[in-house]
């Protein structure tokens, strides 16, 4: 969309730069601090004597809490707007990451820590695509997904271990519990920032002149809306939605390790705390130039081939088959662990290529209720982590030698195996997702994209 098409006498103003900032600037946030995972599960392992199976319940404390709190902060975000919600849970999250330090080593205090943890952040997501939804033009937004999602979120989650364990922990001594409020001291400061310079909307931003509103609604009226709950009966009755559920199950199901696990990984195969650090966050680097990269494929494709869904589809299964097929080959060729290192930084590449397909294909089919749509998505891939974490400490407790001064030594291979499956069950759900489909097409006017739920 140029200027020119608009018709009108003044320039646009540039407030969606301002708001997509602080969308990408929360993103990275919420991967910074939960990210922190990664030693802090090591460090109660060794200071508290706990075993794989009670360490996956602590993590699942999180995933619970987080999960169950997806829907109904999707429909508040929905229905109030995001900015002070936004505020509140960014306050909240960044207050009680240091939490579960304070709880003496009990398992129940622990849980409960995690799961405080969980439940401020799960209106975060929901929250962001409402945001993306909102304050971005359609033909560019997929990549303004991709910015938010991935570049920034797992480029949060690739600078966490680097801060934590490198630089507060390596080289500056802290403690992990002091470096975890130094950590959520960084989120309380840009909660202030979000606060003062955030709105609900361009139509309500002061700031924002006309011309940008309409740049920014151009093809896509109705993004303003608030109030109104999404019939969900619409949801059970869209095969694609259904299927949309499954994939973000298998996909998300798998990428816990990242957060879960990888730390503990590199350091059960004698990897120096420095060096793990940098280990941990290479993954992640690859997730986040993979993602923005595949924002950019997404709309690529969409203007080359014409037809919305099956861009979405090309690029979601594309990036998930070659992500399995990496991932396989770790097990096969049973390499050293700074070389596993190197190549997740390129399974993640290719399966973070198909996160902006999964953001996008939440607004396309949710429209005025984005945040609902992506609160049940990703209430679908807390029960994947869920159910797959549960199962990765017992599968690691069971698969463990006992070695000669009676220590336990984890084998890996059989849960990379299983990401691996995972993989490949979410590429080959996109052949039956109709991003076009939407379940507010019977409410407000869509793009001939999206008029009769079909292709175009």
């Amino acid at each position: 969309m140029t200027y020119d098409s608009l018709n009108v006498s003044e320039r646009p103003t540039h407030r969606r730069w301002t708001i997509l900032s602080l969308a990408c600037g929360a993103s990275g946030f919420l991967y910074l601090h939960r990210y922190t995972w990664n030693f802090i599960r090591p460090a109660l392992r060794d200071e508290y004597d706990l075993s794989n199976l009670e360490l996956s319940y602590i993590y699942n404390a999180f995933n619970f809490a987080y999960t169950a709190g997806q829907v109904p902060s999707g429909i508040l975000c929905d229905f109030f707007g995001p900015h002070m919600f936004m505020v509140a849970i960014i306050v909240a999250w960044s207050v009680s990451l240091p939490g579960i330090g304070l709880t003496g080593g009990s398992l129940p205090g622990l849980c409960a820590a995690r799961a405080l943890f969980g439940v401020s952040q799960a209106g975060c997501y929901p929250s962001l695509a409402k945001i993306s939804k909102t304050w971005l033009p359609i033909k560019t937004r997929t990549i303004g997904q991709a910015m938010i999602a991935t570049l920034f979120g797992r480029g949060g989650g690739a600078v966490s271990p680097l801060i934590m364990g490198t630089l507060l922990m390596a080289t500056m001594g802290l403690s992990w519990r002091w470096a975890l409020v130094a950590i959520g001291v960084t989120g309380l400061v840009f909660a202030m920032l979000f606060y003062f310079f955030f709105r609900n909307s361009p139509e309500v931003d002061p700031n924002t002149n006309q011309a940008e509103v309409d740049l920014i609604r151009a093809d896509d009226p109705g993004s303003t809306e608030t109030g109104g709950v999404l019939n969900f009966w619409h949801v059970i009755q869209n095969p694609s939605m259904c299927v949309f559920m499954l994939q973000q199950v298998a996909s998300a199901g798998a990428d816990f390790v990242y957060v879960a696990l990888m730390g503990s990984y590199f350091l059960d195969n004698d990897v120096d705390m420095s060096w793990a650090g940098l280990l941990v966050s290479l993954p992640l680097w690859g997730g986040a130039i993979g993602g923005f990269i595949g924002g950019f494929v997404n709309d690529g494709l969409i203007r080359i081939t014409g037809n919305r869904r099956w861009a979405r589809t090309t690029a979601g299964f594309s990036g998930k088959f070659i992500a399995a097929l990496l991932m396989a080959s770790i097990v096969v060729l049973h390499a050293n662990p700074y070389v596993v290192g190197g190549m997740l930084f390129f399974v993640k590449f290719f399966t973070d290529w198909s996160q902006p397909t999964v953001w996008g294909t939440c607004t396309d089919m949710g429209g005025r209720y984005s945040a609902t749509v992506f609160s049940i998505i990703n209430t679908c891939g807390g029960v994947g982590g869920i159910a797959l974490s549960l199962s990765a400490g017992g599968i690691l407790d069971y698969y463990a030698t006992e070695l000669p001064d009676g220590t336990l030594q984890n084998n890996y291979d059989p849960l990379f195996l299983a990401i691996a499956a995972l993989y490949l069950l979410s590429g080959t759900s996109w052949f039956f997702i109709n991003c076009t489909n939407r379940l507010d097409k019977d409410e407000v006017f869509l793009h001939p994209d999206f008029a009769d739920g079909t292709p175009s």
